[in-house]
């Protein structure tokens, strides 16, 4: 039985932006590290965009653990039962996390259309409209619930396979 979904379209681009985030952030932090410590000044950003960042990383991320099965999982009951209980405890465990998935995104994207509606910006220097972390946050789930919807997939062919052999008496 497959366990693993291989990786997308979907979760590649969401890995290599929660790379491409990483990258900045260190960038960012570092320039800000120099500067505070060579010149005495700081440009007093880092911070806030250090968070936005973070935030993407988090949020993009998610598709691409859940494509590679980087998630906890309870080995200690998996491991006691026979083949077809462990794919029904997946089965199980996929649908309610795609629900909670599918709750969640339509939550945030709630959040992100009064963001925007209302105008949101931060109180910083920047003054970041805050549709835009926001929109990360969303823009992450949903392609959460799309990794979880193939993983979902597996999980119903796996249980599928996991069956009584047909025709054994």
């Amino acid at each position: 039985m497959e366990d693993r979904i291989p990786e997308g379209i979907v979760e590649r681009l969401c890995k290599f932006l929660s790379e491409a985030a990483l990258v900045v952030m260190v960038i960012v932090i570092g320039v800000d590290i120099a500067t505070r410590t060579i010149l005495n000044f700081s440009f007093e950003i880092s911070d806030e965009l250090g968070g936005y960042l973070l935030v993407a990383i988090t949020f993009l991320s998610l598709s691409a653990c859940q494509a590679n099965d980087s998630f906890h999982h309870v080995q200690l009951i998996q491991a006691r039962l026979p083949p077809r209980g462990r794919a029904w405890s997946r089965l199980i465990f996929d649908v309610l996390i795609l629900l909670f998935c599918i709750v969640l995104c339509w939550q945030l994207a709630r959040f992100e259309l009064s963001s925007w509606r209302f105008g949101d910006r931060a109180p910083t220097y920047l003054a970041t409209p805050l549709w835009i972390p926001r929109l990360l946050m969303v823009l992450g789930i949903a392609a959460l619930c799309l990794t979880v919807a193939r993983t979902l997939a597996v999980d119903v062919r796996n249980f599928a396979c996991s069956g009584p052999k047909q025709g054994t008496v």
